[in-house]
């Protein structure tokens, strides 16, 4: 069987086209829909919530991330992506925007590195602090525990 013979099926009428339409539906809308309609199913009819929670689990629908938007819009996203490359057909704007991408993407490539200079010289001050506090706290120590110091600790002779 292949898409188009199941498309037309749906299309040209049937006992079930309204299911199917009510499937693709709810498919476009995410689990959030399925949750409301399997809700709404128990509230109005209880065994048409009983039906659409069991079609759920025996459909994973529930329990896979395809139908999620989060999948829609990381889709939405590498198509778009994917038309950025594609030729327009205008050698003059295709050159145009072959070097516009270029160009953002030097900049990208600086601004990271900046970014990662920045976090160095970041790491590199605290660490530098760090070491001079250190550095304090071991000259301070060791006067303080010198036996030869005169100087009261925590009270009087």
């Amino acid at each position: 069987m292949t898409t188009a013979s199941s498309t037309d099926r749906m299309t040209t009428g049937g006992p079930l086209t309204w299911l199917r339409r009510a499937e693709q539906w709810l498919d476009d809308r995410g689990k959030g829909a399925w949750i409301a309609a399997m809700v709404l199913g128990f509230i109005f009819i209880w065994p048409v919530g009983l039906a659409l929670l069991a079609y759920l689990i025996w459909s994973k629908r529930m329990f896979t991330r395809s139908s999620s938007c989060s999948a829609r819009r990381h889709d939405r996203h590498d198509r778009h992506m994917g038309r950025a490359y594609a030729t327009s057909g205008n050698s003059a704007f295709d050159a145009y925007k072959s070097e516009t991408l270029r160009r953002l993407e030097d900049e990208q490539l600086a601004f990271e590195s900046f970014l990662q200079r920045l976090r160095e010289a970041k790491d590199k001050s605290e660490f530098d602090t760090f070491m001079a506090d250190r550095a304090r706290a071991g000259r301070e120590a060791p006067a303080a525990s010198d036996p030869t110091n005169d100087t009261p600790r925590g009270g009087q002779y």
